[in-house]
């Protein structure tokens, strides 16, 4: 449970922090290409039999490469123009996908189930909870005493650099921190959908628009939604186990299609 409330936590604030760069209610965690680059690695490391922990570093390995990548590609421009940068991830999540698909097409029967649960989640290994921990109260407090200047940046870029905020260092700021908020929870749990793209956009139809407000309530709301979800997942089927991101999208899309038709 501790674990799982620290994974949904981060995802949602990595959500937050996504959508205020790139200004878009769309934009979740996994939209720089973050979870295929941990999922290629993570799954070459299970079809050669090696044991989790090294899956997990395998993982997170691949997330910061898919980082690095993004940036390279896409982040000359990220003073002026964050298109670029999404463009780059979205291209890099195709790409990965396909080399996923073929790892899959090509891998040891018996070593599917395993590497079908880690794409859609599975905290069943997670066993850093402490880390998990400490690195969602430091970037949760980070994105709060940074808040006013996030209120502006997502109104508009040009007005924040009118009233002296430095927008490409914000910027990169919160790519920074957003993309290692998701490579830590890939790591450890997996590829869980969902929690970084509903839970934001459904507090902010909620009317919880002022960061300083809506850091705090994501990262709750997050970790409630994902300790939910595992709970249901372990249980829904007793004795047998769901993967994590399947409960995940069953609780949020009801709850955000019931949102969208509020006026």
């Amino acid at each position: 449970m501790a674990a799982a409330f620290a994974c949904g936590g981060l995802l949602a604030l990595a959500g937050v922090l996504m959508q205020t760069l790139f200004r878009n209610p769309l934009a979740e965690p996994y939209l720089l290409g973050v979870s295929g680059g941990a999922g290629l690695l993570a799954l070459l490391g299970m079809a050669a039999g090696l044991a989790w922990p090294w899956i997990s570093l395998l993982a997170f390995g691949g997330s910061l490469l898919a980082l690095g990548l993004a940036a390279l590609l896409g982040g000359r421009l990220l003073a002026r123009d964050h298109t670029p940068l999404l463009l780059a991830g979205v291209m890099l999540a195709a790409g990965f996908g396909a080399l996923i698909a073929l790892v899959l097409s090509v891998a040891p029967a018996e070593r599917l189930p395993g590497m079908l649960f880690f794409l859609m989640g599975d905290l069943a290994w997670t066993g850093q909870p402490a880390l998990l921990w400490l690195a969602l109260l430091l970037a949760s407090g980070l994105a709060w005493r940074v808040a006013a200047r996030l209120d502006v940046l997502q109104l508009s870029p040009l007005k924040a650099a009118s009233l002296g905020i430095a927008v490409a260092p914000t910027r990169w700021m919160l790519f920074t921190l957003a993309g290692f908020c998701t490579a830590l929870v890939v790591a450890q749990a997996g590829s869980i959908g969902f929690v970084g793209l509903m839970v934001p956009h459904a507090l902010r139809r909620l009317g919880l628009v002022s960061h300083r407000v809506l850091v705090p309530a994501a990262a709750l709301a997050g970790g409630s939604l994902l300790v939910l979800a595992d709970a249901l997942a372990r249980t829904v089927i007793d004795p047998r186990e769901l993967p994590v991101g399947v409960l995940t999208a069953l609780i949020g899309v009801p709850m955000m299609l019931w949102l969208l038709r509020k006026p």
